[in-house]
């Protein structure tokens, strides 16, 4: 049951972040260009100019898809247990098997943000226009990458005595 309860509420930390944030990256808010921007001229610079230009101009719109799907397998057990209690049917392990899945895919997409964060001239605290963001998107990408790797380790625990 404390799997559950720490699964359920990291799934929804995570989802409130990143459909949050799909607004900024599908209207290619300023911001989100700034960020896509100095990360593809970043990676111009240091690996080749088309994978620089390419993220630039699409890395927002792939991530932003890529965050959307991670929602929908993090959200999916909620459906399917619902559905599944409808018809009286079993739903033991559903929960956990898409939330072992769905905090994998968050880690991975987060361990991109946190290495560009760090390596690259987007820095820990993002500038610009003249303002900071203090940092929160690097720590809200921190938490979820920690809280994806954990809910994939406790998810895939004990495969044979899943919760639901």
């Amino acid at each position: 049951m404390i799997k559950a309860a720490f699964s359920w509420i990291s799934a929804l930390w995570i989802c409130w972040v990143f459909l949050a944030s799909l607004p900024y990256k599908f209207t290619l808010h300023p911001d989100t260009k700034h960020i896509f921007g100095t990360i593809g001229k970043w990676m111009s610079d240091t690996i080749a100019v088309p994978l620089g230009s390419l993220f630039s101009s699409f890395g927002s719109y792939v991530i932003g898809v890529a965050e959307l799907v991670t929602c929908i397998v993090l959200l999916s057990p909620a459906i399917i247990i619902l559905f599944r209690k409808l018809s009286n049917r079993q739903y033991g392990g559903i929960r956990a098997k898409w939330h072992a899945i769905g905090g994998l895919m968050a880690a991975m997409l987060m361990t991109g943000a946190v290495f560009f964060h760090l390596f690259t001239p987007l820095g820990i605290e993002v500038l610009h226009e003249g303002k900071s963001d203090g940092g929160r998107l690097f720590y809200s990408a921190a938490s979820i990458l920690v809280l994806g790797i954990v809910m994939f380790a406790i998810n895939m625990a004990g495969n044979q005595k899943l919760d639901s």
